[in-house]
């Protein structure tokens, strides 16, 4: 049986795609590289390793490192100034020159000043009001809050697709042992066979039968074994584990379980982790708008100096005795918006016009979570009914395989109806792999739809 290559390959490559995917929680650790995880402990060991939880960890501190920029914009601005003049040439005044006795009209050149000048001091600047500040500041526990939501939403990603493919890898490995069962089965019938033929009661193309099997059995298998090292690599790149680790899988699959808490669960869109991510955009939404608004709203800022200077012919400004002059001041600065091109009013729209997005995808969102909610529920109920047809049908193929064999063995049938036999119960059992693989992937999607996947 094949494992649904076309739905295991969509999985894998959406794993290798995005790029990647010590603490041990609680999994039995069987040596510095190697790991014993059940399904949860796999999802556990993603959440702290998976490369892509990590950088959306990480955009939380680089938010909470701006938030500390926007914070630091309402303290007081404190600049210490030095300053140092060497007047190669000394700007020259004219002086009109009837003050000196010379002819109306007439100016003298006179330079004024000395060779050096420096000042030292400081200058404080304190935004009393400024709106665009004013809603930063208020705006900071919501962008945390978007930054974490972003989290939560990667997180989810790397759950769903982690217990995708761990329970892909479980059924493959369910499948190769009732392979080898069946190779088993297929390698004494072939020798019951070739005993018969060596006997004279079996022909030729009986042994050529059973040997055809047999080889699609192994072929089969080796087919199997080679998408379970490419779903093994998977897993472990989504975790962010060392691909070279070994990893063993300890969880079983039980039947009962997939049907617990099925179609029970409440929903509400709030519960979904892409809509609280749309929530909070649609919160800093409104908060740009009011922080555009602002900006019609004069802006009041204290102001203040204080220096000290020094005039100097020669470069000597901390000889003893010589003299520095101190300057100070306080001021307050109003600066109050009267024109800009509308420049302010086409910001404001456009944030508006944000804001209508977000709540378009809003909508949307909640119309897809009822699309994808339906279509879970329709596909379980789907799954589980067809998973139940199959466990009965491979019974039942099991049954009539046995009764067959035990004909063939009391010389009542021939080699063509244990291969038929064979054949249908092979059949029967892909059929119940698919319908089993079909369920599990159907319930991770509906707790998904729900958001209820733990």
């Amino acid at each position: 049986m094949k494992l649904k290559p076309a739905s295991i390959s969509k999985v894998i490559l959406a794993v290798i795609l995005t790029g990647g995917i010590t603490v041990r929680t609680g999994a039995q650790v069987i040596a510095e590289s190697n790991y014993s995880f059940t399904a949860k402990q796999a999802v556990e060991y993603a959440m702290k390793n998976s490369v892509q939880v990590k950088n959306a960890l990480i955009d939380t501190r680089i938010q909470q490192q701006t938030n500390r920029e926007i914070t630091a914009s309402a303290y007081p601005q404190i600049t210490g100034t030095i300053n140092v003049q060497d007047y190669v040439k000394l700007p020259t005044q004219l002086i009109p020159g009837e003050f000196f006795g010379q002819p109306a009209g007439t100016y003298l050149p006179v330079q004024f000043g000395t060779k050096y000048n420096g000042s030292y001091g400081a200058n404080l600047r304190q935004i009393l009001f400024d709106g665009q500040v004013f809603i930063g500041l208020q705006a900071r526990k919501t962008s945390i809050d978007y930054a974490e939501s972003n989290v939560a939403v990667t997180k989810e990603m790397i759950k769903t697709n982690v217990y995708k493919i761990y329970y892909q890898l479980v059924i493959g490995k369910k499948q190769i042992a009732l392979l080898d069962a069946n190779i088993a089965r297929a390698e004494k019938l072939l020798h019951d066979t070739k005993a018969l033929y060596e006997n004279g009661f079996q022909e030729r193309l009986d042994v050529d039968r059973v040997n055809v099997t047999l080889s699609n059995l192994k072929t089969q298998k080796l087919t199997i074994e080679n998408q379970l090292q490419t779903g093994y690599i998977a897993l472990k790149q989504l975790m962010g584990m060392p691909v070279k680790a070994n990893l063993v899988l300890t969880d079983t699959l039980d039947e009962s379980a997939l049907k617990d808490g099925i179609l029970d669960e409440p929903v509400r869109y709030e519960d979904r982790k892409e809509f609280q991510l749309l929530q909070h955009v649609e919160k800093l939404n409104r908060f740009d708008i009011k922080r555009h608004k602002y900006t019609y709203i004069p802006t009041i800022t204290l102001t203040g100096s204080y220096n000290r200077m020094a005039q100097r012919e020669k470069l000597n400004f901390f000889k003893s005795g010589e003299m520095w002059f101190p300057t100070a001041y306080i001021g307050l600065q109003i600066d109050i918006p009267i024109f800009d091109g509308f420049a302010r009013d086409a910001r404001i729209k456009t944030a508006k016009l944000n804001l209508q997005k977000t709540q378009n995808n809003i909508a949307s969102l909640k119309n897809q979570i009822d699309m994808e909610v339906d279509s879970s529920k329709l596909s379980i109920r789907n799954a589980l009914a067809m998973l139940d047809e199959q466990v009965k049908n491979m019974k039942l193929a099991e049954e009539v395989y046995n009764q067959t064999k035990i004909k063939y063995d009391q010389g009542l049938g021939s080699n063509l109806e244990i291969t038929n036999a064979e054949t249908e119960l092979r059949t029967a059992q892909n059929n119940y792999f698919s319908a089993l693989y079909d369920a599990i992937i159907a319930r991770i999607d509906y707790l998904k739809a729900v958001g209820k996947l733990e």
